[in-house]
Formats: structure tokens, sequence, C-alpha cells
């Protein structure tokens, strides 16, 4: 496996996460998924290409661990990083508390930017540019509608972003390029926590297949660009 494309996937056992993996299984990509519960098997192709490591991204102290079971696996390379793990709590500003304001900016915020700081060396040695991308939200681009309850959500959101156009100037010469998608409203259980009766029109898989190709070939052309994804918000 050692001359095949790599992608590191986070958030990988539901959802978009889960859809990304079975999606770049199926290219054929070699895929590292982190997600803090064990990913179901049985539905997944190619699954000699899978390495699922059981890991709370949150828990940026034990990044290390991560690194472990790369070297271990004798993966060298990183070729795409997909942030996509995420925490959302739906409770209103002044009923939030200190530790649930930490718990998702530690979830969606610093355990994407240092896991990319764990990953950069890896990242460098891609035979060819590599691709770093932040899932972001609609809820933390700037002008976009919000909604009672997700200040925190949406304010870690926007920080990822604003972080990305930042890594992306000082990433700029070293074939590494950081982009962020602000993704609306899409069929998965995060959605509805924040939305309990609402029907988004757009599936996970179908997302997936966006982000798929997104983190694929838009390097190529867009650096350190925050690009909304959504028919509706919500």
């Amino acid at each position: 496996m050692k001359n095949k494309n790599t992608v590191l996937i986070t958030g990988a056992s539901k959802g978009i996460g889960l859809e990304l993996t079975k999606q770049f299984l199926e290219l054929d990509y070699r895929v590292i998924a982190i997600s803090r519960s064990n990913i179901q098997t049985k539905n997944l192709n190619r699954t000699k290409n899978l390495i699922s490591i059981k890991h709370n991204v949150s828990e940026i102290k034990k990044h290390e661990n991560i690194l472990r079971v790369l070297d271990k696996n004798n993966i060298k390379q990183i070729d795409i990083l997909i942030n996509n793990a995420g925490l959302l709590i739906n409770k209103p500003f002044e009923k939030t508390s200190y530790s649930e304001a930490l718990s998702i900016f530690y979830t969606n915020f610093f355990a994407a930017t240092f896991l990319i700081k764990s990953l950069l060396p890896k990242m460098r040695k891609s035979k060819k540019k590599s691709h770093i991308v932040n899932i972001s939200s609609m809820g933390g681009f700037q002008g976009s509608s919000k909604f009672t309850g997700l200040s925190y959500y949406c304010a870690s959101k926007a920080a990822l972003a604003v972080f990305t156009e930042c890594l992306a100037e000082e990433l700029k010469d070293e074939n590494i390029s950081c982009n962020a998608l602000a993704l609306g409203a899409v069929q998965t259980e995060m959605l509805s926590l924040a939305f309990p009766n609402y029907k988004p029109l757009i599936k996970a898989n179908e997302m997936a297949t966006f982000i798929r190709d997104f983190a694929i070939n838009a390097h190529s052309f867009i650096n350190g660009k925050i690009i909304p994804v959504a028919l509706t918000t919500p």
C-alpha cells in the first residue's frame, strides 16, 4: 500500500465522515479513519485499505497516539486531511456552561488545528500538493442567518474558517493548500440536534461526494478560501 494516495478523515464513524470513508475506499485510497466510536466495517469495501483509529480528537494531548499508529503502519505521507469531527450543543447562550463551551471549541477548533500541526511533517512528504479541508458551517459564515442556541457552535466554526485563511498564507510556499467548506443543511444527526423538525434537501452521501471531489481536485485552483456549500440555511 506504500504508493497509494492517503486520506485522513476525522469524525468517520457516522454521517458525512462515514460516507467519505466509504467513497475514498471505493476510489482505492488508503483511508485513516478517526472517530470516538468503532467504525462498522460490514458495509465498507476494500477494507484492507482502511486503518481505523478509535480516538477522541478533542483530547489534544493524546494526538501522539495517532502518530504512533501511523508509524506502526508505515504511513509516511498524508495527501488529504479532512477535519470533519464536530460537536454541537443546542442551548441558549446564558444557559451554556463553561465546560460545554470549552468542549465545543476543543472539538470544533482546537482539535483540528493541533491535528494539523501534528500531521504537517507527513503532509510535507506528499508526492504532490497535499490538501487540508476544514469542515466549517454556514453558521460560522459571516453574514449568514444565525439561530438561537447555537452561539458557541457558530463561533467555533467561524474561528476554524478564519484559521484556514491564516494557515493557507503560512503554508503557501510548502506545497500544502488549506481550504474550508461552510456547509449548509445536510441530513445528519447533528442537524437533527439543532433543528429537530427540519427536513434537509441534501443527504450525507451527496454532500460527501462533493467534499470528496473538492478534496481531491480543488486545491489545484484555490487556496485559503472559505466556500459556502448550501441550498438552505438551514
